[in-house]
């Protein structure tokens, strides 16, 4: 009986993983009970239950939380697109409800939080809990060598929640001094900790640009760096950057250890290849390296 029951697991987690892929692509469309539990191949009288019970939130509920979180993103790095139109995008008929359901979900009404966002809070109240979606064998990991990069780097350090805080002081500078323009340059993450067992004071994260020159000194605290090449595993996460962990501990859990490779010292960095926050999370695709000896 409890070997059956391991079997069952992994595609009812599938089946749900599903439908959070299907919502996360069609977040424009009708997304009606009907079509999320044909995608899932559930009966429709039992899916209302069966998603509250894997994930933790009503379908409903969640529906609407990721079009408020995708509305977050547009009001803090798109400054220009109206607050109506954002509304609009997120399927509520006025600004009005939109900043009801805005302010219930993140603390902010919209026009605070695109005036200063608070992502302590944000990060406090974004915490759903989902199946994990990365399987091992679903990776395709390639070793390749890297050549050094050199890097303009803002190190933040503190609570992985306020992270976005220093992102937009990094944008800030690419904009205000035109040295490691996103358009022509690559971005890259280093975390040095894992956010989830590094106490929030000590966790450290360097956001980079890929830099032509090294980097004069300026106000917002941007340094010239080098990621070291070198041997790398290389493997690219598709979908929301929330989750990305997801895939860094498969590489270490299952990945390193039936390689016989042994790691490099200097931590797992990220490659961001694709930025445009009117991008679905669906889309987003994020290199990772882990350095290789």
């Amino acid at each position: 009986m409890e070997t059956r029951t391991r079997r069952k697991e992994p595609d009812y987690a599938r089946r749900i993983n599903r439908v959070l892929d299907y919502i996360d692509k069609h977040l424009d469309e009708e997304l009606t009970i009907d079509v999320l539990s044909d995608v899932a191949n559930f009966s429709k009288f039992h899916f209302h239950r069966q998603f509250s019970e894997n994930c933790g939130i009503s379908l409903s509920r969640y529906i609407q939380f990721m079009r408020l979180k995708r509305a977050s993103y547009r009001l803090a790095f798109n400054p220009t697109a109206p607050i109506i139109d954002v509304a609009l995008d997120s399927a509520f008929e006025n600004p009005e409800s939109f900043s009801r359901a805005f302010k219930a979900a993140f603390g902010q009404t919209p026009s605070a939080f695109r005036k200063k966002p608070d992502w302590a809070s944000w990060s406090a109240r974004s915490r759903i809990s989902l199946p994990p979606s990365k399987r091992t064998e679903d990776m395709d990991v390639k070793i390749i060598d890297v050549e050094p990069i050199l890097v303009a780097a803002l190190e933040h350090r503190g609570a992985p929640a306020l992270l976005n805080d220093s992102v937009q002081r990094f944008i800030a500078w690419r904009k205000s001094s035109g040295l490691s323009p996103v358009s022509k340059c690559e971005t890259y993450g280093v975390p040095y900790n894992d956010p989830n067992t590094t106490p929030p004071e000590e966790f450290r994260f360097d956001i980079c640009g890929s830099a032509p020159a090294p980097v004069p000194a300026n106000e917002h605290g941007v340094v010239t760096k080098t990621i070291p090449g070198g041997r790398c595993a290389m493997t690219i996460h598709a979908g929301s950057r929330d989750r990305i962990d997801e895939s860094v501990y498969a590489l270490y859990r299952d990945w390193l250890p039936e390689s016989g490779e042994e790691l490099r010292d200097f931590p797992v960095y990220f490659h961001y290849l694709n930025l445009d926050h009117d991008t679905p999370e669906h889309r987003h695709l994020t290199e990772i390296y882990l350095p290789l000896k």
